[in-house]
């Protein structure tokens, strides 16, 4: 057991060292000397911690395969994170090729963590736990650029999975465990994939209002569908 804590403790602290070095590198290229600007490391390292304290904490504490991609997938999240904030006070463009990398890299090791999972026989709970929440937290980053080009109602594609979390909180129902749904693993893989393209600088606006729309529509009715399900689900177990 003890060998396997080691394992969990050094993948998160190489993520969080991997953070960082991301996070300085990337003011490095984009000549960002201000010492305010450090407040956008600290974005994308927060990010990263969090995700790497989620590791160290599971009891027992363990580390797969599978959570390495997720980790190495947090911390171009982070990256990302951190362009958005330079971005937020002009340091960048809203919309970067550097950005564009990171997040496409991070948006197609998507279907490799859990691939990685069922190869090795080691998908847990808290593996899909943790590849779900980078999901989210990197949706909710690229949002963020996105609803800058296109508007401000583009947030909710990042928004739409904490909104459903805090409804949970109101409708015990919500919190329910999903059935499969290739229409939901489609529908949230399309979000990710949507939000890149948006991002590539010469993506032409009068393209990436309408894609954006139809990428949150999708989304919303996902989400409708699910919770419609789930409530259904309650009502007949009253």
């Amino acid at each position: 057991m003890a060998q396997v804590s080691r394992r969990a403790l050094f993948d998160a602290s190489g993520a969080v060292v991997g953070s960082i070095g991301v996070g300085i590198t990337l003011l490095a290229l984009n000549d960002s000397h201000n010492v305010t600007n450090l407040a956008a490391v600290v974005a994308g390292l927060t990010l990263v911690t969090v995700a790497a304290l989620s590791v160290v904490r599971r009891r027992p504490s363990y580390s797969g395969p599978a959570d390495r991609v997720t980790l190495f997938r947090a911390v171009l999240a982070g990256g990302c994170a951190t362009i958005v904030v330079l971005s937020l006070w002009g340091t960048v463009p809203t919309r970067s090729w550097w950005l564009v990398l990171l997040a496409a890299t991070a948006v197609l090791l998507d279907a490799v963590d859990g691939a990685v999972a069922r190869c090795t026989g080691t998908a847990t709970k808290a593996g899909a736990r943790l590849d779900m929440e980078t999901d989210a937290i990197l949706l909710l980053v690229l949002s963020i650029p996105v609803a800058l080009t296109v508007g401000w109602w583009a947030l909710l594609i990042g928004l739409m999975r904490y909104l459903y979390v805090a409804a949970s909180w109101v409708r015990p129902a919500l919190r329910s465990e999903l059935e499969f749904s290739s229409f939901r693993r489609v529908v949230a893989a399309t979000q990710g994939v949507v939000l890149v393209i948006i991002l590539v600088p010469v993506t032409p606006i009068a393209l990436a209002v309408p894609v954006t729309a139809a990428s949150l529509l999708l989304l919303a009715v996902s989400f409708g569908r699910d919770v419609v399900a789930l409530e259904r689900s309650a009502a007949r177990h009253l």
